[in-house]
This record gives structure tokens, C-alpha cells and sequence, in this order.
């Protein structure tokens, strides 16, 4: 006899969260070496790919409420990792920018991602690991 809580965790989507929430804390771990929070790790990427950019924009951009967003620039920026200075075009505003110590702080972050990821697939052969991503992209991609 199946029991409701069997059939639950043989949904293909209790599944994927789960291996999701597995993977997220083991890159949360990684770049916890770098004094970083995953959501700190999106800001500061956020920051380098469309900087200067304003705060407000920023946050609606990661879909992050204001009043979160002034603290995690905070952090940020008590770490030297970004710079928070009046936006040219609207000095009411703040433009945010990545330090050259945010972008050394990135790169250390993706390759601590990308080991830590090898080890998260390492169950998987190359073939298999290729396919789960193919898969998962397709599922990612889907209207």
C-alpha cells in the first residue's frame, strides 16, 4: 500500500527542490569563505554586469525589496566589495559600482561554484551530467 507521503516524494518536482535546496546550501557553504550570503553573491553580479546602476533599480532588477537591498549594499560596501556615490543623472539617487576587490571577490566565488558543482554531479558520469543539464535547461526554458 503507497503512503501519501511516498507519493509526494515520488513527484518529479519534490524531487528537483530537494536536489535544488541540496545544491544551494553546498555553494552557500563555498562562498560563505568569502563572507558572502548567496543573495550577496546575486547583488554583486547584478552590480558587475549593469553598473553603475542605480540602488533602486538594482533591487528591482533581482526583485529584492528596498529596505534588504540598503543592507545588503551595506554589507557590500563595509566589505569593500562595491562603492555607493551619487548617480550623474540624478544625484537624489545612488549609483552602485563593483571595486576592483568585488571583481576579484566574483572570480573567486565562480571558481568556488564551479568546484563545488563538479562535486554536487560528481555521482553522475560525463554523459549523464551532460544530459541532466540539457534536460534541465530544457525544463528552465519551457513557457
Amino acid at each position: 500500500m503507497s503512503s501519501a507521503l511516498r507519493h509526494i516524494q515520488s513527484l518529479p518536482s519534490w524531487l528537483v527542490g530537494r536536489v535544488a535546496a541540496r545544491g544551494r546550501e553546498l555553494v552557500a557553504a563555498a562562498i560563505a569563505a568569502e563572507g558572502l550570503k548567496l543573495i550577496h553573491h546575486a547583488v554583486l553580479a547584478a552590480t558587475a554586469e549593469y553598473g553603475p546602476v542605480a540602488q533602486a533599480d538594482l533591487g528591482r532588477r533581482l526583485a529584492v525589496d528596498p529596505k534588504d537591498m540598503v543592507g545588503m549594499l551595506n554589507h557590500l560596501q563595509e566589505s569593500g566589495l562595491v562603492l555607493r556615490a551619487p548617480n550623474p543623472d540624478d544625484r537624489r539617487k545612488n549609483a552602485v559600482t563593483v571595486t576592483p576587490e568585488g571583481t576579484a571577490v566574483l572570480a573567486r566565488c565562480a571558481a568556488l561554484a564551479e568546484a563545488t558543482n563538479a562535486e554536487f554531479l560528481a555521482p553522475l558520469n560525463p554523459a549523464e551530467q551532460e544530459l541532466l543539464m540539457s534536460l534541465l535547461t530544457r525544463l528552465h526554458e519551457a513557457p
